[in-house]
């Protein structure tokens, strides 16, 4: 009977809204209970803890691993712990008692975190021990500090409301020994009533594979996804701040997207193939395996119920269900008459691009040239351009500066929509530098100048998606 639902930082940062639009919410069955929630670090807190997530700018972890001194690190720490603090009093307004509470609990867990790092860096002083290996660990437990903070006081928070709320700790801190992800979650949650429990957990996991080893700062989807499989879950909900629609309405009008009612796990990958994700792909792996279907809610409109991503959903009628895109990409072409003939010429390719830690949205091969379209700063981009043509010394190698729009849906056998795309495409004065659509057509991409990436997804929209008849939403999911 219950769900598990995962409350993005952004989200929490608005904590009243999201106290009497979501914890604060009955269900006309089991009213506020059967529901375990998993919780983000409040908006820029792990920023802080660790660096910002799109600037790069150091927070406690870079400066810490960067550090000569103490002083680099300590300082930003107790920034943290300010900020920490000042939400507490922001959320604790009327509430003495459980302010001290809050403040206790935070300052404890970061007095510990100065104790560790103290101690480590007085170790690291001799030549035997060395910082580098000791910084992933440093870099979970300054990273666990974000979501136990929330999570805590969620469940404090609740408690004044009168809600028997329960605060799981997966944070392992002071734990003797860490298990595997698996096991954590399923120790943890053994035994709990969800019932008679509201259940918040936080959403970094301590465990024997280190979840930042291979997620780094995704690993509060892949919690989510273990719990909602571990506990047997009736339905994953995530709750973002927008719905999933058929466009980005900050490009196209809020009064010209439409809210998607349903679709499947196949969509969402290629969402976040295009980094946009509604859910973290490992995530969705997970629940796609346990048979637990997803729902995206928006977190400021409660009784709208949504977005449902199942398996097996493919609509009725071919259309298109979302024009979305990414314009950080970059075209490496490699041009080389040598290559004819040799199905692995791209080996090395793949290898330097893979050593980059490039992302690669797509790639295409005519009987010359393999042209691999890459997210990446420019830096690792020419880099990559250089050690390629250093590699192949036949080869000449160009970097265009382009964006990809896509055209999504779960049935897309649609004639003459490339027709439509093209079109559309010209009629706005836009040219296409490569078009993709593969056999499956659940998705067709769209190469053009980076410069003409706007205007490509209102004129995709405006041509594929606005003439057709939606009704409100491509397909009404049922209410959880």
């Amino acid at each position: 009977m219950h769900t598990v639902e995962k409350i993005g930082g952004t989200s929490m940062s608005s904590f009243a809204d999201v106290l009497n639009n979501i914890f604060l919410t009955q269900h006309p069955e089991h009213g506020l209970y059967q529901r375990i929630f998993v919780v983000s670090a409040y908006s820029g807190m792990t920023n802080q803890l660790l660096e910002h997530k799109k600037t790069g700018e150091p927070g406690v972890y870079q400066r810490f691993a960067e550090a000569s001194g103490e002083q680099a690190w300590q300082e930003p720490l107790e920034v943290v712990r300010a900020a920490m603090l000042a939400k507490n009093a922001e959320i604790f307004p009327d509430s003495a008692h459980a302010l001290d509470q809050a403040n206790q609990f935070i300052n404890s867990r970061i007095d510990d975190c100065a104790e560790v790092m103290h101690s480590l860096h007085q170790l690291c002083n001799y030549g035997h021990f060395q910082l580098t290996e000791h910084l992933i660990k440093v870099r979970e437990m300054l990273a666990s500090l974000g979501e136990a903070h929330s999570a805590f006081n969620t469940v404090l928070a609740l408690k004044l409301k009168g809600i028997n709320a329960r605060y799981v700790d997966l944070t392992g801190w002071q734990a003797t020994t860490p298990l595997p992800f698996a096991e954590m979650i399923a120790h943890h949650f053994q035994g709990i009533d969800f019932s008679k429990e509201l259940v918040i957990a936080p959403g970094y996991t301590h465990c024997t594979e280190g979840l930042m080893n291979t997620f780094d700062r995704g690993y509060t989807e892949i919690t989510f996804a273990q719990i909602a499989a571990a506990t047997g879950a009736k339905e994953a909900i995530i709750h973002k701040e927008f719905h999933l629609s058929t466009a980005d309405p900050n490009l196209v009008g809020a009064d010209k997207v439409v809210t998607i009612g349903m679709t499947n796990y196949d969509v969402a990958d290629q969402l976040s193939n295009l980094g946009m994700e509604a859910i973290h792909p490992r995530a969705g792996k997970t629940l796609r395996r346990a048979g637990v279907e997803l729902r995206i809610k928006n977190a400021f409109e409660p009784e709208h119920t949504g977005t449902l991503i199942c398996q097996d959903y493919a609509s009725e009628t071919p259309r298109v269900e979302i024009i979305a895109g990414r314009k950080d990409v970059f075209g490496i072409e490699v041009f080389d008459q040598e290559m004819l003939g040799d199905m692995n010429y791209d080996t090395e390719i793949t290898n330097i691009i893979k050593q980059l830690k490039l992302y690669v949205v797509n790639k295409s091969r005519d009987a010359n040239s393999i042209t691999y379209y890459c997210a990446g700063s420019r830096k690792i981009i020419n880099r990559a351009a250089r050690l390629i043509e250093e590699h192949y010394s036949s080869a000449e190698v160009t970097v265009h500066n382009v964006a990809i729009v896509s055209a999504i849906g779960s049935n897309m056998k649609i004639k003459g929509i490339l027709a439509k795309t093209a079109t559309a495409l010209a009629d706005a004065g836009i040219s296409i530098q490569a078009l993709q659509q593969t056999i499956r057509q659940v998705e067709m991409q769209i190469v053009v100048q980076e410069s003409d990436y706007d205007a490509a997804i209102i004129a995709l929209h405006r041509a594929l998606i606005e003439p057709e008849n939606y009704s409100g939403v491509i397909h009404q999911a049922a209410a959880y």
